[in-house]
């Protein structure tokens, strides 16, 4: 149970934070997938602090889910 309440960096989310943020960020590009969002944009749509969501959005992208194009994160498509 400790290691749930770890912290994981200086932006202060600890480990479930951070899934539980990663879990709701997928979610929305699921449900929308013709979603896509400058940066500006996606910091009012899931209303984090511009640190974290840097940190969310270039995870997703590192890991293949989100694209970047444009000027905007795109979910990056299954299709060949």
């Amino acid at each position: 149970m400790a290691d749930l309440c770890q912290v994981r960096s200086s932006d202060g989310l600890s480990d479930a934070e951070w899934d539980s943020t990663m879990r709701r960020i997928r979610a929305e590009f699921d449900e929308m997938p013709g979603l896509s969002v400058t940066p500006q944009q996606a910091r009012v749509l899931f209303g984090l602090p511009d640190t974290v969501l840097r940190r969310v959005l270039q995870r997703l992208s590192d890991e293949g889910y989100l694209d970047w194009r444009d000027g905007q994160y795109v979910r990056r498509s299954t299709q060949p």
